[in-house]
């Protein structure tokens, strides 16, 4: 059976946790494939908001079993906390339905530690870091020095770990920052949270999912962040340190490239962006922080607002041909409600020419967007089941963006309730 992808076309936030919650009926294994506790995957059903920052969306499913691949870094810590959230469900026995990757990269306290004294360095010119420890656990895999999850099943994992600790305090002493940390207390709340870990199953994923395949199960690939994020293919270096694109299921997973089937696309019906970082379209102005307060737009990790601004054709195309998408879900077409005109970047001034393709600097003073209009829509979408009660202007939004994007729009949300989710 093909594999299944599903992840973000902007920089990220797009909605992803809530249409792999909608999917996952059609699924008998979701996999995350990339990123860490950076991510937050929000889904909302029977009037309760859940927060997902490692556990696959797929974990509120009886059907499903959830996967933690190779490609991504856990803390401990964040882990337990996301696994107590789940206790409050009656009935969900989730030590059954989670299996993690051995070949998985552990984030350490002096991890996060380090996260904090880079940023504090750089002052002005900092890239806006969650300060998850997700940076400097994948400098420490590239590097070859991290600590696995299967290494916790071998005798000497903490004199690897004492060794590491060591490194990173060095580290740490030589940024020209000053971050206060009691290094004791985090190894406490840590050693504790890796003794809940290793009361979960850990496999050997790639030979799991090759089985799975062989036997005909079906598997959705769960991405975090965004593709314009990629360490790659995203505004660097403003990016997050893994590959957010479907490229980044085959390393983060162990998938063969000709067992992928279809890539599902999400992308927002404006565009937003937490942190720094070029943002062509973003707006500061009366229709910005209409976004972001109808829209909610709140960082589900970090709580940070969000920077919101008209969607930009440009970023999306680039996302879509990337990534190789075949289908395409638009979220938050309620947010759009009452704008009555609404804009879409459909080229860029790029020095002194115009053009339609993502260029290596979007920076704002090598930029200016080049906007087409068009009607907006008053009705409120929230309460609607069916596409044919979609207003027109929408339905023209909607076909305007398949005609350029050469891409079908399959799933419209008009809402965050898994209900609130129209079929096309």
């Amino acid at each position: 059976m093909a594999v299944d992808l599903l992840l973000g076309l902007q920089w990220g936030d797009e909605g992803k946790g809530k249409i792999v919650d909608v999917l996952t009926k059609d699924y008998d294994i979701i996999a995350r494939f990339q990123g860490g506790p950076n991510a937050g995957h929000t889904l909302e059903f029977d009037g309760i908001k859940h927060v997902l920052h490692t556990i696959p969306s797929g974990i509120f499913h009886d059907n499903a079993m959830n996967i933690i691949g190779n490609g991504v870094v856990i803390d401990p810590v964040i882990f337990q906390k996301e696994l107590q959230n789940l206790d409050k469900f009656e009935g969900l026995d989730y030590t059954s339905k989670i299996l993690i990757s051995r070949k998985a990269h552990l984030i350490l306290p002096t991890h996060r530690l380090l996260d904090a004294a880079s940023e504090a360095s750089k002052g002005k010119a900092k890239i806006g870091s969650t300060l998850k420890g997700i940076g400097p656990t994948y400098m420490d895999k590239t590097g070859r020095n991290g600590i696995r999850v299967g290494d916790l099943e071998l005798a000497d994992w903490k004199d690897r770990y004492t060794n590491l600790r060591k490194k990173h305090i060095s580290m740490i002493d030589f940024y020209d920052a000053k971050i206060e940390y009691d290094l004791q207390e985090l190894e406490a709340e840590f050693f504790d949270a890796v003794d809940v870990l290793k009361k979960l199953t850990f496999i050997d994923s790639e030979e799991y999912l090759h089985q799975a395949q062989k036997s005909g199960k079906t598997i959705l690939a769960e991405g975090a962040q965004g593709s314009l994020l990629d360490i790659d293919f995203g505004t660097y270096p403003y990016v997050t340190s893994s590959n957010t694109t479907a490229a980044g299921a085959c390393t983060g997973l162990g998938i063969a490239p000709n067992k992928i089937g279809d890539v599902f696309g999400i992308f927002k019906a404006y565009t937003t962006r937490v942190g720094s970082g070029p943002f062509p379209t973003e707006l500061f102005d009366t229709d910005g922080e209409t976004m972001g307060r109808v829209g909610n737009e709140f960082g589900a990790t970090t709580g940070r607002p969000r920077r919101c601004g008209w969607l930009d054709l440009v970023a999306l195309k680039y996302a879509v041909q990337v990534n190789g998408v075949t289908q395409l879900m638009m979220m938050k077409g309620d947010v759009l409600s009452g704008f009555d005109t609404l804009k879409v970047c459909t080229a860029y001034k790029y020095k002194g020419e115009t053009i339609e393709h993502l260029p290596y600097n979007i920076e704002p003073e090598n930029v200016d967007v080049i906007y087409k209009e068009m009607k907006g829509w008053k009705e409120d979408l929230t309460g609607m089941t069916e596409a044919s009660q979609l207003p027109q202007a929408l339905n023209e939004y909607i076909d305007f963006l398949e005609k350029e994007l050469e891409t079908p729009i399959k799933i419209v949300s008009v809402g965050p309730d898994r209900t609130q989710t129209i079929m096309r």
